[in-house]
């Protein structure tokens, strides 16, 4: 309520069971209509409505925009345990999400807080519990430790584990905690260092590397090999954030390049337009690029 009357402009009462709109402008108060409706649509099919499902959609319809509320869910990935359905926020995201069920490969780059880890793994899950594939592989290479990931103590889990967290983050926000232990356990979602990936090929899974800009070219070359009958991989990455050693080339700017002209693939890049994390983290982002900019001027 308090994001609907920030936006439009319009105060909201309850009186009993009843919802009063009062505004200016009758217009502003015919959309309030129409997003309390479809709010009220969704919640009735038993999925619960945040705020940030809605945020950039009440502002495009603002704007003017042709945007539907329901619509938006109806066309979202349902995620029955959580009583949520997961969808776009922006045009890019409604996009990379097309994306993901149309192409075998798909390529997510763009700055942090864009959605593009969590809206492949939303995607992997989906593809998962429609039994659309067998498994889950989760790939991030460990950069910080050079992949020499024999001298960390513990099993392949445990060594890798810190760097796979924002991974973990985004598959326990879906999924209980216990139903996610046990796919873990039984091997259907897995975690799997870079290192570890060569020589293997993937049949009937769904493949995620994160954090792809940091993987040199030798190790993109052999990732994108590994992908075999009836798989689906999407690769995300910030090329604005390298941690590459400085003579080292990455992977991931030189596959873009190499790999623009073969069908079959797609490209989605994100801006700062499409943050969808706390409000400031837009901000924050813009004023690290005036500060760049300013710094390189």
């Amino acid at each position: 309520m308090q994001l609907i009357e920030d936006t439009l402009n319009v105060t909201l009462t309850i009186r009993g069971n009843k919802l009063i709109i009062h505004g200016e402008d009758d217009i502003d108060i015919e959309r309030t209509e129409q997003i309390i409706e479809e709010i009220r649509a969704v919640n009735r099919e038993g999925y619960i409505v945040k705020p940030e499902d809605i945020m950039h959609s009440i502002q495009g319809i603002k704007e003017g925009k042709p945007v539907s509320v329901l619509g938006l869910f109806q066309g979202g990935i349902p995620l029955p345990s959580k009583k949520r359905v997961i969808i776009p926020k922006t045009e890019t995201q409604k996009e990379y999400m097309e994306a993901m069920f149309k192409y075998d490969i798909v390529f997510g780059i763009g700055p942090a807080g864009t959605g593009k880890t969590y809206l492949a793994m939303a995607m992997a899950i989906h593809f998962l519990l429609t039994r659309q594939v067998s498994r889950i592989v989760l790939v991030r290479p460990a950069v910080e430790a050079g992949e020499r990931l024999g001298f960390l103590p513990g099993a392949i889990e445990e060594k890798v584990s810190p760097y796979l967290r924002p991974l973990y983050d985004a598959l326990y926000d879906m999924l209980d905690f216990d139903r996610a232990s046990k796919l873990i356990e039984k091997g259907a979602i897995e975690i799997a260092p870079l290192a570890f990936m060569r020589g293997r090929t993937l049949n009937d899974a769904f493949i995620i590397l994160d954090e792809a800009q940091n993987t040199t070219t030798e190790q993109m070359k052999m990732y994108l090999t590994r992908l075999g009958f009836g798989s689906k991989t999407v690769i995300t990455g910030d090329i604005t954030q390298i941690d590459l050693p400085s003579q080292k080339v990455s992977g991931l700017v030189e596959a873009l390049k190499i790999l623009k002209d073969i069908e079959g693939i797609k490209t989605i890049y994100f801006t700062d337009r499409d943050v969808v994390r706390h409000r400031l983290v837009q901000k924050i982002i813009k004023a690290y690029e005036k500060h760049e900019r300013q710094s390189t001027a």
